[in-house]
């Protein structure tokens, strides 16, 4: 007998978390539909490895993100890091890659990344990314694409209420050097990026902290508080940057994507202009994007994005501008939860074949083959407990229906169907013939 002072005690690190059925379940339900939306637009999957040279990594996110790294020196004496997304991979895998993939290139990804962060609500050190992107082209038509693919990939997923907010970088950038902040951009685009999640006094203290003149201080967050329609915040954006011409193109380009929006259906008041939206990442240079769930914005952006044009050229001399986005899908699952909207199911399948006695196991498999056969995914349970046991299991699991077939029924020719939402019964005759029960159970299933 083991000795139990030295049994191990089960637990996970501290922002890491296992995934129970219902929470994989419903994940896999969004990879899924993600999946669906992506290759709709004409993106191909990709993967890279989770460990990268450390200097592929480093200096890419920017200084915070060079601390969140897990890097460590591997078996061969290299200096490797674990990805922190999936952009700066992508980046190095187009630069190496790009001869065969021909421009412009569009892909997607779904992988895990690891930050070494600090946890909070939605927010985990190892987290799945699911990212879409062109690369290869300066066209607005790609950066248009990307807001189409968010805004079909959220309703697709099923979000009635969410708001994308975009700005561009160039316009910030320019303000910036306007007040003599160029050289700290990087930190001043980090503290803006908080707001929604920060107070205004607490942006401004960090501000202050980086040396920013109060003055300066007042202008950065007035722009970032311009709302309302986005005709009256481009025209406060445009005289922000008048003579400026990387802020003048910024503002055109942001013109530019919300009548192609609107061209396309995107519903009036979908799409907004927020000056605050800075993207924390150091390699955006132009249009950024951030998605919130409208009734848990504080929870954070549950989809990201931007376009890069300078990243790939870091690992090639060739031009490889980009643009694309990413789902950050444990923060939007965290957000369901919270909201009730996500899936307490913790079955795949959709029948629960309920086992009687094991007179009859030849009987079973081969009607559970049959369904699976037909396409239905149905689970036989392994033992023949108690009828009531067996289906109250099966409620607790969340099977839309049950398939009953005893001593009785087999003697009499029948099955009965039942459907475990509404306890309702139905009897099948199919005398056993395989065929007609399996189109009676397609039938029900589909009414029900």
């Amino acid at each position: 007998m083991t000795d139990p002072r030295s049994r191990i005690e089960p637990r996970t690190l501290k922002g890491f978390r296992d995934h129970l059925p219902a929470q994989a379940l419903e994940r896999e339900r969004i990879l899924d539909v993600a999946r669906r939306v992506y290759r709709s637009y004409g993106f191909a999957p990709i993967d890279t490895p989770a460990l990268e040279y450390l200097e592929i990594l480093t200096g890419k996110g920017g200084t915070e993100t060079d601390k969140q790294l897990y890097r460590f020196t591997d078996h061969g004496g290299r200096e490797v890091g674990m990805r922190f997304d999936l952009t700066v991979p992508f980046a190095r895998f187009c630069a190496q890659h790009i001869a065969d993939l021909g421009t412009p290139f569009k892909r997607y990804h779904m992988a895990t990344v690891w930050r070494g962060e600090n946890t909070q609500r939605g927010r985990y050190r190892e987290f799945m990314q699911c990212d879409f992107d062109t690369i290869g082209t300066t066209s607005p038509v790609a950066d248009l694409e990307m807001v189409l693919v968010v805004h079909d990939l959220l309703t697709a997923i099923g979000i009635e209420r969410f708001t994308i907010r975009v700005n561009d970088r160039r316009v910030l950038g320019d303000v910036l050097a306007g007040l003599g902040l160029a050289e700290r951009s990087a930190d001043v685009l980090r503290a803006l990026d908080k707001l929604g999640k920060a107070t205004p006094e607490a942006v401004a203290t960090e501000l202050s902290g980086h040396g920013v003149s109060a003055a300066a201080i007042d202008t950065l967050l007035g722009m970032a508080g311009l709302a309302g329609p986005a005709t009256g915040v481009l025209s406060a954006l445009e005289g922000l940057v008048a003579g400026s011409k990387g802020g003048q193109a910024g503002v055109v380009a942001l013109r530019t994507l919300l009548a192609g929006a609107q061209a396309a259906g995107v519903p009036e008041g979908r799409l907004v202009v927020d000056p605050s939206i800075a993207r924390g990442l150091d390699y955006y240079t132009g249009i950024v994007l951030e998605s919130f769930l409208d009734d848990l914005p504080a929870l954070g952006s549950i989809c990201s994005g931007g376009r890069y044009d300078d990243l790939a050229g870091l690992y090639t001399r060739q031009s490889l501008p980009g643009v694309g986005a990413s789902l950050g899908i444990d923060r939007l699952l965290a957000g369901l939860e919270e909201l009730g909207g996500a899936s307490a199911v913790e079955t795949p399948a959709e029948v629960f074949l309920v086992f009687f006695d094991e007179a009859h196991l030849a009987d079973y498999l081969r009607i559970a083959a049959a369904l699976r056969a037909a396409g239905m995914a149905v689970e036989f349970f392994p033992e023949p407990r108690r009828v009531g046991q067996q289906l109250k299991i099966a409620a607790r699991k969340g099977f839309p229906a049950a398939l009953l077939v005893g001593s009785d029924e087999f003697a009499g020719g029948t099955a009965q169907f039942k459907n475990l939402a509404t306890q309702a019964s139905t009897t099948i005759d199919w005398h056993g013939d395989l065929h007609v029960l399996v189109d009676a159970v397609h039938s029900l299933l589909v009414s029900r």
